[in-house]
């Protein structure tokens, strides 16, 4: 081989040692700021994972709270409901009744117009007999 191919091989050979070594430096460095920004991160995320798990138990409790005022809501509504029904039995009582004082009042107009056909029917007859 000759001399001027040796040099370019070893020159070769020391640019890329040089470049590899830059590589690894740079890897180096990147690794280092990498290592501090994740402890800078673990160090964010403690106060943070705390107030996650409080907030979680916030959420469980006014689950839990909800859950209690459903349950009284389906009581008030199962309350109001009987009361509905009864007032409607009620109404529907008080409706009979009514119906029953109408066919009274009915009863009651129909012997009056009864009576009152009557006693015209024996004035009439005792007017022609009076002839």
């Amino acid at each position: 081989m000759q001399p001027w191919s040796q040099l370019v091989l070893i020159a070769c050979a020391v640019a890329l040692t040089a470049a590899a070594v830059a590589a690894v430096l740079a890897l180096r460095a990147t690794l280092r700021r990498a290592s501090a920004v994740l402890g800078i991160v673990e160090q964010e995320l403690r106060p943070l994972i705390a107030q996650v798990h409080g907030m979680t138990e916030e959420a469980r409790e006014l689950t839990h709270e909800l859950r209690l005022e459903v349950k009284r809501v389906g009581d008030v509504t199962e309350s109001v409901q009987a009361a509905a029904e009864g007032l409607g039995r009620l109404v529907s009582g008080l409706s009979g009744l009514a119906r029953v004082g109408q066919i009274v009042g009915l009863a009651g107009g129909l012997r009056r117009g009864v009576d009152v056909f009557v006693e015209r029917l024996r004035r009439k007859r005792g007017e022609d007999h009076d002839d």
